[in-house]
């Protein structure tokens, strides 16, 4: 006669989700105005959550993007997104 039993690391778990690394003042990402969706913007005015911007930096907006000359690499993407598309909006800070 046998028993069966359920096989070792099966079975229900949590799925952790990482914590973005938020930028602090380093590099060159910190120079710039950076492309962020609209509504990520607003969201983060009203909670405080981290943006990711076009060129993937991850940041609290806090600083007047208009003060600094536009991430580079975020405005060539959004130029290679055409015209028609609505993904990215000026905003931001250093």
């Amino acid at each position: 006669m046998s028993t069966l039993e359920p096989e070792r690391g099966t079975g229900t778990g949590t799925l952790v989700e990482p914590t973005p690394q938020v930028s602090h003042g380093d590099g060159d990402h910190e120079r710039f105005a950076h492309y962020v969706q609209k509504d990520k913007i607003m969201a983060s005015a009203l909670d405080g959550t981290p943006v990711v911007a076009l060129c993937g930096k991850v940041w609290v907006p806090g600083r007047d993007p208009k003060k600094y000359p536009v991430c580079p690499l975020c405005k060539e993407i959004y130029e290679s997104m055409g015209s028609g598309d609505d993904k990215g909006g000026k905003g931001g800070d250093k």
